[in-house]
This record gives C-alpha cells, structure tokens and sequence, in this order.
C-alpha cells in the first residue's frame, strides 16, 4: 500500500539522541524534519526549565499542534521526521491520527548512558533531574505498534548504525538529498 506522506516519530526520553537521529534520517531520505520541543508553549518550557515534569493537561495541546502540523504536511504531499518524546502509548495514539502514514523509532537504552549523555549536552533547557520522571512515565512500544511497522532501537549502537537499521526495517530508500529543517508556523 502506498501512502501519500510518511511520518517517523522518532521517540525517547530527553538524552536518547532523537536530534542527532532524526537529522541523519532526514539527511539520508530528504524529508522534512522538525524538532517537537519547537511546539511547546513558553509555559511548558518554563516548567521544564525549572525542573517541574509535565503533566497530561501540558502535553494534550502540545501533541495536538504536533498532529496537526504533520497533518498539514501530509496535505502537501510532504514525508517528514520528527522528534517527539512520546513516552505514553495514548500520546503515541494521538500523533497516529494525523494524515499520511505514523511510525515510530524509539531510541531505547539504559538510565546511566542516558543521564551521561545528558550531562554532556549544552543549550538544551531539559535538566537531568527530569530523566528518572520521564522513564517512568515512558510506555514501550506495544506489540500492535510494532506489528504495524514501527521500531525499537538500541542507543548504545552508533547513530550511523540506527540509520542503516531504520532505512532497512522500514524498506525506505536512501536519497541523499538536502533536507529542509522546518519549524511550526505562528497559529
């Protein structure tokens, strides 16, 4: 079956590398990417930023802006990767509603990789201190998700390494291309 526009979600918790990832999907196929933090209110950013885990009531519009800026793609006729935590199978249910085809790569790995990796990392307005709440709030991949085609990856392989595995799992061709890095338009 072919669909009119593709989506990869790639999903984790803070540290697991979802920027690094999805540029280099974007790279190889010449899709679109956008990072979902782009889409958070300045209140959510704030939360964060002061070490406050979001809640449910935070995430709903969040998410909902994700879905609709993929739906608007979708329209264009245009495949996008994404970064998106979506750490809960019901966030996850949200973003499959937009238009085109939803799959998600979740970047899975250990609480010490994850928090080494986040200690190294300048300019990101997410602490450390948030990781054990993101970790227990993140749902794993269901069997259905990924009987759909969705995957679930080993962050301790090299960001090269995931690429290939994705390109391969999904059957998706490698362009090369320029990609555009787009950001959500003012609503």
């Amino acid at each position: 079956m072919q669909y009119p526009a593709t989506h990869l979600v790639v999903m984790g918790v803070a540290g697991s590398g979802k920027s690094t990832t999805a540029a280099a999907l974007s790279q190889q196929l010449g899709w679109a990417c956008a990072e979902a933090d782009l889409f958070h209110p300045q209140s959510n950013i704030d939360k964060m930023t002061q070490g406050i885990p979001l809640q449910d009531g935070d995430r709903w519009p969040w998410l909902q802006e994700i879905q609709d800026w993929m739906t608007a793609q979708a329209a264009a006729g245009t495949s996008t990767v994404l970064t998106c935590s979506a750490l809960k199978q019901s966030y996850r249910q949200l973003l499959s509603g937009a238009q085109g085809r939803v799959l998600f790569i979740h970047l899975d790995g250990g609480a010490d990789l994850i928090g080494q990796r986040m200690q190294g990392r300048e300019g990101h307005f997410m602490p450390s201190t948030l990781l054990p709440s993101q970790l227990a709030t993140l749902e794993p991949l269901t069997g259905n998700e990924l009987a759909a085609g969705s995957l679930r990856l080993d962050i301790s392989n090299s960001p090269e390494e995931i690429v290939a595995a994705v390109l391969a799992g999904l059957k998706l061709p490698a362009q090369a291309m320029p990609s555009a890095h787009l950001e959500p338009s003012a609503s």
